[in-house]
């Protein structure tokens, strides 16, 4: 059984009214209501981030179908992103999920591309997973995660195989950037050994490439 949230100090159970989005935190002045400990910003950083892929989506999608989707596919790649940003995993219960529920809504939206969708799904993966195997081989170490490849699976599933390239390229190009800034922040060389996540890159990608697919 699943425990309550609690406050990470003095592990006071969280009520309703302190898990309200946003509200919480503003009425709170970022501080727990028992022992008032200082909580951390970046918890209201991703209620705001949520609330913007909410407004994004709403500014972006045709319909209330579309809409419902996609906000479900970005709170679930935020949750994703978050995860693998801060400790370099990306779990199954996130990940697999989403490959159905990419498929289930190209079913819904699109039946006719489902087969296109499922074959890209499994091209994705597979894809990664050939790649970690040939890094693996020539340097010794892993390179790529098998979470990184569900996720591919996950993108293949929802944008099908001519956008999956897009994800890749554009998943990237992003790890690269964050990795370069990162670097800069913190007064270091940018290493080719440096470790990333890639989760990360992947899941704005793909959030922006789904997107764009109902332009």
């Amino acid at each position: 059984m699943l425990d309550r949230s609690r406050c990470e100090m003095c592990r006071r159970p969280l009520g309703a009214r302190d898990l309200i989005p946003i509200a919480s935190y503003l009425m709170l002045r970022g501080r727990c209501r028992g022992c008032g400990t200082r909580i951390a910003p970046f918890h209201l950083a991703v209620e705001m981030a949520a609330l913007g892929v909410a407004g994004v989506a709403a500014a972006t999608l045709p319909d209330d179908a579309t809409l419902c989707c996609g906000c479900g596919l970005g709170w679930t790649l935020l949750a994703l992103a978050w995860i693998d940003w801060d400790a370099f995993i990306l779990p199954d219960a996130l990940t697999l999920p989403l490959v159905l529920a990419g498929l289930a809504t190209t079913a819904w939206l699109e039946a006719e591309r489902l087969t296109d969708h499922a074959v890209a799904a499994a091209l994705g993966y597979l894809l990664f997973r050939g790649v970690a195997w040939a890094y693996r081989r020539l340097r010794g170490r892993d390179g790529l995660g098998e979470g990184d490849a569900k996720l591919m699976a996950a993108a293949g599933a929802w944008v099908g195989i001519t956008a999956l390239s897009s994800v890749l390229v554009g998943g990237a190009l992003l790890t690269l950037a964050a990795g370069l800034v990162d670097a800069v922040r913190k007064g270091e060389g940018f290493r080719a050994s440096k470790r990333l996540p890639f989760g990360p890159g992947l899941c704005a990608a793909l959030w922006a490439v789904w997107l764009l697919s109902f332009r």
